[in-house]
């Protein structure tokens, strides 16, 4: 029988002192849409797929300003080096299992080119982002499908996001308990104006658990290695550099839970713009365009707002998802993995 699980500040905890968004989720930012394929069957396969849509448009055309930082990186995330390059995402992004990027980069292709307007497009740089589940799931099977993670796109919707063991986060582990997708939001008064940051994670990691600033646990499976996918979205107008190092904040939120940063983690994020100002559109990349953008000495308070976010999206993970039982695919046997005792989550 599923135990109820609570999200972290329903716990009692609220990292920080911005104040999150209606949802506490990264779809307060306008536009944002999230999409997940679960696939758990019988005894070896927990596994699946998340998509984040920066908006609803098409994205190859309507290109958003990004940003990319890479903590430690062992670990694979296609169609970095091209949003490094031209700071930008022309795509949805998908996290999946390390197996499955390659599928992962078909689903975004067949999605890409069946889009109106699209017709004459040659060349496409999907975003695809990994954790390696094999301590739960039969990894070397080809799952998530290219038909599965078709379906994570195309479902991807506005509004609540589910958290826990579900999508990217089916088979993932983190400490050693069970983790998964979490997410959070932050609204943040610059400049007069009020701007809505969001983020995103696929928690996958080592370290020893910190919540609340105290020690978890000591337990002996803690883990070491391990990878950790960030995807931060905010409404702010920001250029591709400011959301570059937006993205590298996202760490400090990572080290807040008190992850292990091994040699063996691979440790991302990404961060995008939707401001429509900013937005890479096809007039805005023939020639000379003018576009706002929050200066250097105004986006400090985004900065902060990065580490709160990730750090409550982290717990977020973790407090909702529920204990698992599957396949260790290095072992070739059944393993379980529990979740996170939410009393003790909620001791301050």
């Amino acid at each position: 029988m599923d135990q109820k699980r609570h999200r972290i500040r329903e716990l009692g905890f609220a990292p920080g002192h911005f104040e999150p968004g209606l949802l506490n989720a990264i779809t307060d930012v306008a536009g944002v849409r999230v999409g997940h394929v679960t696939c758990h069957e019988g005894e070896r396969t927990r596994t699946g797929a998340t998509a984040i849509l920066p908006h609803g448009g098409n994205l190859f055309q309507d290109k958003v300003p990004a940003g990319f930082a890479v903590l430690n990186g062992f670990g694979k995330f296609a169609g970095s080096t091209q949003i490094v390059e031209l700071g930008e995402i022309e795509t949805p992004i998908v996290l999946t299992n390390t197996l499955a990027v390659g599928r992962g980069i078909e689903a975004i292709i067949r999605h890409t080119l069946a889009q109106p307007g699209n017709d004459k497009v040659v060349s496409i740089n999907a975003v695809v982002g990994e954790t390696n589940d094999s301590r739960l799931n039969d990894i070397r099977a080809a799952r998530p499908s290219v038909d599965e993670i078709s379906l994570a796109i195309d479902s991807a919707a506005s509004g609540l996001v589910e958290e826990g063991g579900v999508g990217a986060g089916t088979g993932t582990v983190a400490f050693g308990l069970k983790g998964g997708i979490g997410t959070s939001s932050r609204l943040v008064p610059v400049g007069g104006e009020t701007y809505r940051l969001g983020v995103l994670v696929q928690s996958n990691y080592g370290g020893h658990l910190i919540v609340a600033g105290r020690d978890y646990a000591r337990l002996a499976e803690h883990d070491k290695d391990g990878s950790i996918v960030i995807v931060l979205a905010t409404d702010a107008p920001l250029c591709s550099r400011n959301l570059e190092r937006l993205a590298r904040r996202c760490f400090g939120g990572l080290a807040r839970t008190g992850a292990a940063l091994s040699n063996g983690s691979g440790d991302y994020a990404l961060a995008f713009s939707t401001a429509e100002a900013v937005r890479r559109t096809p007039e805005r990349r023939k020639g000379v365009s003018a576009v706002p953008s929050l200066g250097n000495d105004a986006v400090s308070p985004l900065f902060e707002a990065a580490i709160e976010a990730t750090e409550e999206a982290i717990l977020n993970s973790l407090a909702m998802a529920t204990e698992t039982r599957g396949f260790n695919a290095a072992t070739g046997k059944g393993s379980t993995v529990s979740a996170i005792s939410l009393p003790h989550a909620a001791h301050r």
